[in-house]
């Protein structure tokens, strides 16, 4: 992953050199906005610019501070799967600096944030080395990506 310090908030859109696979870890560090209503955070095979291009998504968290929800989903094959909603805690306040960690392993992304684990979601993609592309936007500034 090339490492970028940003400071300018809104779309984000990085690759991951070589795809993913286990042990690998994406590091997604900001501050979030005032008044936040969503974010997300993308793991990819293509960046995806417009929401209907093609394109096998591997991990999508879709975060809703109005519902205090964390939705992840996968896409495959142009088709999305059944969203997985449940939640321990919601961790991301107004206004609040975090650290997501995504964490690649054999069966499933591992979420942590702020060191603490999130959630787990298992892998519906058989290729993993075919995700090579992270994108993450919404209500935040992003303070590093790596």
């Amino acid at each position: 992953m090339e490492e970028t310090d940003k400071k300018d908030h809104g779309d984000f859109i990085g690759e991951i050199k070589g795809g993913m696979r286990p042990s690998m870890k994406l590091v997604v560090m900001g501050i979030i906005n005032q008044k936040p209503k969503s974010m997300e955070v993308i793991v990819s095979s293509a960046p995806q610019v417009q929401e209907d291009s093609e394109g096998d998504v591997g991990l999508q968290l879709k975060i809703s501070f109005m519902d205090k929800a964390i939705q992840r989903n996968a896409r495959l094959d142009g088709k999305w799967g059944p969203a997985e909603n449940q939640l321990a805690y919601f961790p991301f306040a107004a206004g609040e600096s975090f650290k997501m960690e995504i964490v690649c392993e054999h069966q499933q992304f591992r979420i942590l944030v702020d060191g603490q684990p999130l959630c787990g979601f298992t892998h519906r993609i058989p290729l993993l080395a075919s995700l090579t592309a992270l994108r993450v936007f919404g209500d935040l500034q992003l303070t590093k990506v790596a």
